[in-house]
């Protein structure tokens, strides 16, 4: 084993099919040795930690910050859309850590938020941010994150650490109604992120075909809906996109409207960074401000695609060790 190193950080931003490492020399240095590996190549997290650090050859961590695709309530942690679990006190002794934190990935992307430029932003919408005031964060990839950030009154932030990627999907059309019926069929409890996730599209892109005796012609994974959508080759994959684009803008608006967001609205994840001008063409924008008498405070309100790469969660999980 390689000798410790006594003030580097070891920084994971683990998702439910990708894990983002990145190395820490002290506090406040620069990220480097930015590496993305497979969660489905490795048994478990510590193999992963493990396989990252004997890669870098830095030596070993004396801190490590994970932010991870998971609630973080007590000892023990079992990812929802992964096979890892494992508990932080083993993982801790394991590699000898003077101090571990774990958080929610998209707790760790909020913290990371004002320290994001404009070169990382892509603005869909709105005017002009209010400063200091509440921050909104979703993003859908292999599921859905929700969170933000609220002042705290004396220059900094508290951020928002909750699941509201499981709140009830908020279908208001009819054929979103069809996707609901078809997402309570099968999973029961139709939650945002059944729709609003890699799997979701490729799940409403299936329930449209079934519902409208289509063929699906070979389409068979998120990235496949994808492409045959932005490409117009069937027409239930260009619905299914368009209607996870509006929903995604619902939600967003609803976010909005919770936290009071004046400061913005931030949209990251790994699926709309990569729509680019799909998105601002699709509904997402409109249903974002369709909120009835608010419709004007809505208007106001800012949206920006996080379009920085790799995720700034890893510069979140950072400020965590802070």
């Amino acid at each position: 084993m390689t000798q410790p190193n006594t003030n580097a950080r070891l920084l994971a931003d683990v998702g439910g099919t990708n894990a983002r490492f990145a190395w820490q020399d002290h506090a406040h240095a620069p990220l480097t040795h930015v590496r993305v590996l497979p969660g489905a190549d490795y048994p478990t997290l510590q193999a992963a930690m493990r396989a990252y650090i004997d890669g870098v050859g830095q030596g070993e961590p004396a801190e490590a910050a994970i932010a991870i695709a998971n609630p973080i309530t007590g000892d023990a942690v079992r990812m929802t859309n992964h096979h890892w679990a494992f508990s932080q006190n083993a993982v801790r002794a394991e590699f000898g850590l003077r101090r571990l934190r774990l958080l929610n990935d998209f707790t760790a992307l909020a913290l990371a938020l004002p320290d994001l430029t404009p070169e990382q932003l892509r603005q869909v919408g709105g005017q002009t941010a209010v400063a200091d005031a509440p921050k909104a964060l979703l993003g859908a990839g292999t599921g859905l994150g929700v969170s933000g950030l609220l002042p705290n009154g004396q220059g900094g932030w508290v951020p928002v650490q909750g699941e509201g990627g499981h709140v009830t999907l908020p279908a208001e059309t009819v054929r979103e109604r069809v996707l609901m019926d078809g997402l309570t069929a099968r999973y029961g409890h139709p939650s945002s992120e059944r729709l609003l996730s890699g799997q979701g599209l490729l799940d409403a892109f299936e329930i449209l075909c079934a519902a409208d005796g289509a063929a699906v012609s070979g389409i068979d994974s998120p990235a496949a809906v994808t492409e045959a959508a932005l490409q117009a080759r069937h027409p239930q994959a260009v619905e299914a996109l368009a209607l996870f684009c509006a929903v995604l803008g619902s939600l967003a608006g609803n976010l909005a409207l919770t936290l009071g967001a004046r400061g913005g609205v931030y949209v990251g994840g790994g699926i709309a960074p990569r729509l680019g001008a799909a998105l601002d063409a699709s509904a997402f924008r409109a249903r974002f401000e369709a909120k009835g008498r608010f419709r004007a405070f809505m208007q106001d309100i800012p949206v920006w695609v996080i379009t920085a790469d790799p995720s700034p969660a890893l510069l979140g999980a950072a400020r965590a060790l802070d």
